[in-house]
């Protein structure tokens, strides 16, 4: 299977753009309240590296993404292992073959990607952000402002990856 590095790209801007919403409009004054952040606070921040580090991480999550919105996936790293398949011989490749060939474009839409991106939003990020902001003795709303932001973006990104990676 072959990574489609233009889609995970494109997926790796949701978080640019979701949190330019999501922290601004949305939810600037309430977020800057829980951080204790001034808007002079705010100033003196080289925003470009800023931008440009979140955009190399958000396209490793994108990556990181892709076996959990498609599963076809699985497939892949099943039996990518056995011999011959490298080479694209042998039955291990036949079948995986035959099984693309029947079943590759099952659960392959945004909202398939939606649902299990905020599966991993639910499961993942919102229970390592409340860990962590429990020892930083952040608020139930500081944990629902950056948690929702999660749950929306990996949404998003799961939708793109699964639709049209």
């Amino acid at each position: 299977m072959k990574i489609n590095f233009l889609v995970c790209a494109i997926a790796a801007l949701v978080p640019l753009i979701t949190g330019f919403i999501w922290y601004g409009p949305l939810f600037k004054n309430a977020w800057m309240k829980e951080m204790g952040f001034t808007e002079e606070s705010l100033q003196g921040a080289n925003m470009g590296i800023v931008f440009a580090i979140s955009y190399v991480l958000s396209f490793i999550v994108s990556l990181g993404l892709l076996p959990v919105v498609i599963h076809q996936m699985g497939i892949f790293s099943t039996l990518a292992g056995e011999p011959g398949f490298v080479n694209q011989t042998g039955e291990a490749f036949d079948t995986y073959t035959s099984l693309m060939e029947t079943y590759g474009g099952r659960f392959r839409t945004f909202k398939h990607g939606l649902l299990h991106g905020s599966i991993l939003g639910f499961f993942v990020a919102l229970p390592i952000l409340a860990i962590q902001a429990m020892f930083e003795r952040k608020t139930f709303k500081y944990i629902t402002i950056n948690a929702g932001y999660w749950i929306v973006t990996l949404s998003i990104m799961g939708g793109i990856i699964c639709q049209w990676f």
